[in-house]
């Protein structure tokens, strides 16, 4: 709740800026504190951010710690109500089972954060004291960073902090109906009871007191650091670790149209679409059972891609999120069990565990608003017209109305789903065009990459 209602917040306020919402209320934000920037390893992932316990004083050699002048600025007062509701149906037949589901889902996410001030860092005073001051680069935290290449150390120069008690409520409703006949066995679902020709109903009212003076967005300046500890504040470019006596440099890669880096990045990642595909078919099934729940919310793929990140840098998968449903940590816990049951655990890098997070990869970055429309839209059949679509984006820019076949209702989804990734759908007589919007970022890449992922664990289900 909390990491939805600091996202929501900093879209609002500063999208595409600078802001970076607070995950977790355990971390504590002071100026000063050092930051782990994760570059992530496909250049369309955004970087993740690690807060750590310690400031740039805890690393500095000398016992005069620097001692910012810190501009205190009232902010905005702010109150945003986010909620949405989602109707979906589906028809399914089976050896001697007949189902029909219906189910219709709302929820209101209500953020009322009152009146929040910035605390600023003075940077030309900070660089001015920082000037010939040295990092202790024995300091355990500087040694576990440094090992890994795409860490860079930044510090907290700004925060958005809370003035007052605030608080987050979450509300939530659930309606289902089930219609079945012959049922003598269905597979296990925790807590739900189903019933022919039965009714099912769940709400729930959350609410997250939120004290004051807590931070909920912050900015940060990188630090370019030498092998002999001295550093500079990079107020332009990005920082990192001197290596091999020369300092990091991003690489940007060169300007190229959208549908060209869609289609050469889709002809590079056909090997993980293929390692999905051919998955036994009831491992396919739950898989994209377990992930589809998941993109219900934002918060819950997040947190799958955190134990997949784990488990691809060989160390133990855990879930420790209090913030997740007991639905979702079932599912999560269930998609471990999948992978451990097709050997993904060991090796490592598994084919299975690489492709499966690059799925949840692509999920992740997607907006908030289309996962869960998203989410609705993954049965084979539409999946199926949907990379169709992924072809036009990537190619063609144009397919036939008839070869789509989408209902009106199914349009209208699928129409969210591609504009709110930057991507425009235009019916033309009995054409449909695809349009790329010229917009900052790689959603449409991500969302292509999202589908023809979801569509190989769908394909022959």
């Amino acid at each position: 709740m909390f990491a939805i209602a600091t996202k929501n917040f900093v879209k609002e306020v500063d999208d595409g800026g600078l802001l970076i919402p607070v995950s977790s209320l355990n971390d504590n934000m002071e100026l000063l504190t050092v930051v782990v920037k994760h570059k992530r390893s496909r250049f369309w992932q955004k970087p993740k951010y690690l807060p750590t316990d310690f400031t740039l004083n805890d690393l500095l050699t000398g016992d005069s710690p620097i001692t910012p002048t810190v501009l205190d600025i009232d902010f905005i007062k702010y109150s945003g109500t986010y909620g949405g509701g989602m109707e979906g149906s589906v028809d399914a037949s089976f050896a001697k089972v007949n189902l029909n589901v219906k189910g219709e889902d709302s929820s209101k996410l209500q953020s009322s954060f009152g009146s929040l001030k910035k605390d600023e860092v003075d940077v030309p005073k900070l660089m001015r004291e920082s000037k010939g001051r040295v990092l202790d680069m024995s300091h355990s935290l500087i040694q576990q960073t440094k090992e890994k290449q795409k860490n860079v150390f930044a510090i907290v120069k700004e925060r958005i902090v809370t003035t007052q008690p605030c608080s987050v409520i979450e509300v939530v409703q659930q309606r289902g109906l089930l219609v079945g006949s012959q049922v003598p066995c269905l597979p296990k679902v925790s807590k739900i009871l189903l019933t022919e020709n039965g009714k099912l109903s769940k709400d729930s009212n959350v609410t997250m007191e939120i004290p004051p003076h807590t931070t909920i967005a912050y900015g940060i300046i990188e630090l370019e650091i030498k092998n002999d500890g001295q550093f500079e504040l990079c107020v332009m470019s990005g920082g990192g670790f001197e290596v091999d006596g020369h300092s990091k440099t991003s690489l940007l890669c060169a300007s190229a149209p959208m549908n060209n880096v869609i289609q050469q990045e889709l002809e590079k990642l056909k090997d993980h679409f293929q390692q999905l595909s051919t998955l036994p078919a009831s491992t396919r099934s739950s898989l994209l059972h377990h992930i589809t729940g998941l993109m219900q919310e934002p918060a819950a793929v997040c947190a799958l891609q955190n134990v997949l990140d784990r488990m691809c840098l060989g160390k133990k998968p855990s879930l420790d999120n209090d913030g997740l449903k007991e639905s979702q940590q079932q599912s999560i816990q269930a998609i471990l069990e999948v992978l451990e049951q097709s050997g993904a655990e060991e090796p490592t890098q598994s084919p299975v565990l690489t492709a499966l997070h690059l799925v949840v990869s692509a999920l992740e970055e997607l907006p908030d608003d289309c996962l869960p429309v998203l989410s609705v839209c993954c049965n084979p059949a539409t999946l199926q017209t949907l990379e169709l679509l992924v072809q036009c984006v990537s190619g063609t820019r144009e397919a036939s109305l008839s070869s789509t076949a989408l209902p009106d209702d199914d349009y209208e989804k699928t129409g969210h789903i591609f504009a709110s990734c930057n991507v425009s759908l235009q019916r033309d007589s009995d054409v449909l065009r695809v349009e790329i919007k010229h917009e900052p970022g790689n959603y449409p890449l991500i969302l292509c990459i999202a589908i023809k992922s979801l569509a190989s664990l769908a394909c022959g289900c």
